[in-house]
């Protein structure tokens, strides 16, 4: 992932670097510069304060362009990650979207890619302060390579130490960010479970201090061990710093005739340096930080392979005839803590016709509507579009044939259909035909207001799969939050004009009252079709199920 950002910035990237390094070399001139002055005669010192003041205003410029550069760097990263996520979580298959799990999506868009961003905005700060360090210590080995050597003597220890504390602070944020994926999830169930946690105090307290507060805290608490350890390491590197400084002046100064400038220059390009070493220090975290979110972005993105299955402009075939023909699917079932076998489905489909799917709780209803739209190609058998199978490079295509709503659909905020004339007209025909028009209305390709109740927005979704004008449609428990008067409206208005209209529908429903409004009736239960393809919904028919 890091590799990827830099190869899309190289340009922008390689001209904020090069102002970075010059901004460290002419704070390492400057401080040559301030201990010559120091030394220096009185008839030097005029063309000395030219030099000093020539060098100052280009520091002053190359930390303004790098610093500038970089935060352009970072906010452009931060665009890229995100963008990059978003469309493989657009283009990669719905199932193995579920199985990523959208927590861990949360905080790849979020956190993760914050840490990467900052990494860019740290730079300049790392480059710049590395070349001051390497800078001051090339000055040092001029004034005395013995006293040079010692040095690096004791920049060697302090980088030891540091190591080994380096490498236990990475297992700690690793950690915390696995756990993170797991607070994100708990952060949803906070806003989804709002009504349940206030319906049950014990509940909810049991979900706050020992799901949710012990998630808050472990990543805290891990975050807090990991950065205690790159302070602990950093006040260990200075320490050793001023250690050498106390050595200089007072063990290893001598009595030679330069011996003054070398020991002045010593101490003060020490103390000078500290600043920027400790600068240095206190950001080699970001970058392991950086590391750790830009692995975590790859490992969720590599689960979720780019461009599989995404067609530009997919040709989208009339629907004249669709057919399951011995599909079967696989998925673990929760109730039963195995694996749910659906199938082998023979089932077909027709324009102008209306079929009800019936069945009890866990009998695979859903997981069989999702197999028909695509969402979940096949594992056995085929699905025939027009009496041609459907294949790999296909289902894109297909999946255009439909518009559907879930029991868990979702608004979004504008109606994002190909704009064309009459859109708002036609959608407020549609909300005043479900009495929603005095609550909202269309304007402009959107919504005026969702906040709405949960029985109102569902209607919303049906103007929404309604407006999509698609060739087939299918309402998944759509009456199930209504009210007797808009279940009427459902079933004896909207079903029926939708049939005259020449879609095909499929209504997954436990409103047995409404059965003989369809074409026909299939029943399913454990994954199998109990009733066969032709039977007609006047035909007796058992008991239905207990609704799901």
């Amino acid at each position: 992932m890091l590799s990827y950002l830099i190869r899309r910035t190289r340009g922008l990237m390689t001209a904020a670097a090069l102002a970075s390094i010059l901004s460290g070399l002419f704070s390492v001139l400057l401080i040559a510069q301030i201990n010559a002055a120091l030394t220096s005669d009185s008839a030097s010192r005029a063309s000395a304060a030219w030099a000093f003041a020539g060098i100052a205003v280009a520091l002053m410029v190359c930390r303004m362009v790098s610093t500038a550069l970089f935060e352009r760097l970072g906010q452009r990263a931060l665009a890229e990650l995100r963008s990059f996520v978003a469309q493989c979580v657009a283009e990669t298959p719905f199932a193995q979207f579920e199985r990523v799990g959208s927590a861990r999506i949360q905080s790849a868009l979020t956190e993760h890619s914050n840490n990467v961003a900052v990494l860019f905005v740290s730079l300049p700060v790392i480059l710049t302060n590395t070349v001051i360090v390497v800078g001051c210590l090339g000055y040092l080995a001029m004034l005395s390579w013995q006293v040079f050597l010692f040095a690096l003597g004791v920049i060697g220890l302090g980088a030891v130490g540091y190591h080994l504390v380096h490498l236990r602070a990475i297992h700690y944020l690793q950690d915390a960010s696995s756990e993170q994926d797991r607070l994100f999830g708990h952060f949803r169930a906070l806003t989804d479970g709002a009504k349940e946690l206030r319906l049950h105090q014990r509940k909810s307290r049991v979900f706050m201090d020992q799901i949710l507060g012990e998630s808050v805290e472990g990543v805290r608490r891990l975050r807090t061990y990991g950065m205690s350890l790159f302070v602990i390491s950093t006040s260990w590197g200075q320490f050793l710093m001023y250690a050498f400084i106390g050595l200089v002046l007072f063990v290893l100064a001598g009595d030679g005739p330069n011996q003054t400038q070398v020991m002045t220059g010593f101490a003060l390009v020490f103390v000078f340096m500290v600043t920027p070493l400790e600068g240095l220090l206190i950001n080699i975290p970001r970058i392991n930080m950086a590391r750790v979110a830009a692995s975590r972005i790859d490992d969720i993105t590599r689960e979720m392979p780019q461009g599989q299955e995404r067609q530009a402009s997919p040709q989208v075939p009339a629907l004249q005839r669709l057919e399951l023909r011995d599909v079967t699917h696989q998925y673990y079932h929760e109730q039963s803590d195995d694996f749910f076998e659906l199938g082998p489905i023979n089932l077909s489909f027709t324009p102008g016709e209306v079929v009800f799917l019936v069945g009890g709780n866990g009998s695979g209803k859903t997981t069989l509507a999702k197999v028909v739209v695509g969402l979940y190609p096949p594992e056995g058998g085929e699905v025939l579009l027009n009496g041609e199978r459907v294949e790999a490079d296909g289902w894109d295509a297909y999946r255009q044939l439909f518009s559907v709503v879930f029991s868990d659909f979702h608004l979004f905020e504008r109606l994002l259909e190909a704009p064309r004339d009459g859109l708002d007209e036609e959608g407020n025909r549609l909300l005043a035909k479900l009495h929603l028009q005095h609550k909202v209305r269309v304007e402009n390709g959107a919504f005026t207001t969702q906040a709405l109740s949960q029985g109102q927005r569902k209607r919303l979704a049906l103007v929404v799969a309604y407006l999509e004008d698609r060739p087939f449609l299918v309402f998944d428990e759509w009456a199930a939050d209504q009210d007797p008067l808009f279940k009427e409206v459902f079933y004896c208005e909207v079903l029926p004009e939708l049939k005259r209209m020449g879609k095909a529908v499929l209504v997954i429903t436990h409103d047995d009252r409404y059965f003989h409004l369809a074409d026909r009736l299939v029943r399913l239960e454990s994954g199998k079709l109990l009733a066969a393809e032709s039977e007609t919904a006047e035909e007796p028919l058992a008991e239905p199920s207990p609704a799901s």
